[in-house]
C-alpha cells in the first residue's frame, strides 16, 4: 500500500497517509484511458450542426425549362446540389455522439491516471485549507508553499464553500469535488491536490462508520417479545374459560 505524507498549508509536514491500491497502485492502462477520454470528449460535443437538403430549402418547385431543345443540360430544379443555392448532398444533421462506455472502465481509467500521476510524484495531500473566508491571496500562499505549478486540479468535498470561492478565479486552477472527479481532468493536469477528507478509496467515497446493535439489545427485544406472546395466550385462555362459563350457567 503506498503511502503518500501530508501537507499542512504551511508546507510544513503533518502525518502521512495510507492510500487506496485500487485507485493508486495500478498499471496505467494506456489504450483504456485513451478510449474513456475520447468517449468523455465526444460526450462534450453539441451535435447541433445541421444543413439543408433540396427538399428542405425554399423554391425549385417548377423546372427550369423544358427537357429537350434548348442545348443545355437537362436540370429538374434549381435547388438541386449542384445549384448555387441549392440544398447540400449528404450534409451533417443534428446527431449524439455519445458513446456507451462500461463503468468498470471509466474506473480503472480514473485509477490508471492517479496511479501515473502518484508514480510522477504529482499528487498533493493536503491536512486543511484552513480558509474560513474567501481569500484568493490566501490560497495561492497556500499554492506556492505545496510548490506546485502549471494546471492543478483541487479535489474538495461540497462543504469547502469557501476554498471554492477562493480559487475560481485563477485560471491555472479547476476544481472538482470526489464525486467529479474524472480520468480525462486528472490526465490534463500537472498536479493533483487532495484534501484529507476528499481523498477517495475504490469505493469512490470516505468510509463511513457503521453502528451496529449492542449484543445485549437483541436479547431484550426477543424477551420482550416473548413476554408478549405470553401475555397474549394467556389472555386467550380466560376468553375461553369465560365462554365456557357462560354455556355452562345457559
Amino acid at each position: 500500500m503506498a503511502t503518500l505524507k501530508i501537507t499542512k498549508p504551511t508546507g510544513r509536514a503533518s502525518g502521512s497517509v495510507d492510500l487506496d491500491d485500487a485507485l493508486f497502485g495500478v498499471e496505467p492502462n494506456i489504450p483504456l484511458m485513451h478510449q474513456v477520454v475520447t468517449a468523455q470528449l465526444a460526450a462534450r460535443r453539441a451535435g447541433t450542426q445541421s444543413t439543408k437538403t433540396r427538399a428542405e430549402v425554399r423554391g425549385g418547385g417548377t423546372k427550369p425549362w423544358r427537357q429537350k431543345g434548348t442545348g443545355r443540360s437537362r436540370q429538374g430544379s434549381i435547388r438541386s446540389p449542384q445549384w448555387r443555392g441549392g440544398g447540400v448532398a449528404l450534409g451533417p444533421k443534428p446527431r449524439s455522439y455519445a458513446q456507451r462506455t462500461p463503468r468498470k472502465m471509466i474506473r480503472l481509467a480514473l485509477a490508471s491516471a492517479l496511479s501515473d500521476r502518484l508514480a510522477d510524484d504529482k499528487v498533493k495531500v493536503l491536512d486543511d485549507w484552513g480558509i474560513d473566508t474567501p481569500s484568493t491571496k490566501q490560497a495561492v500562499e497556500i499554492l506556492s508553499s505545496l510548490q506546485v505549478d502549471g494546471r492543478v486540479l483541487v479535489v474538495l468535498t461540497r462543504e469547502d464553500e469557501a476554498v471554492w470561492k477562493s480559487l475560481r478565479n485563477l485560471s491555472e486552477i479547476h476544481v472538482l469535488s470526489t464525486g467529479e472527479l474524472n480520468a480525462y481532468d486528472v490526465l490534463v493536469s500537472d498536479w493533483v491536490v487532495f484534501t484529507r477528507a476528499s481523498l477517495p478509496d475504490a469505493r469512490g467515497s470516505a468510509a463511513t462508520a457503521v453502528t451496529e446493535p449492542e449484543p445485549g439489545a437483541r436479547g431484550v427485544e426477543s424477551a420482550e417479545g416473548g413476554d408478549g406472546g405470553a401475555g397474549a395466550s394467556t389472555e386467550a385462555e380466560d376468553s375461553e374459560a369465560s365462554s365456557e362459563a357462560k354455556d355452562g350457567e345457559t
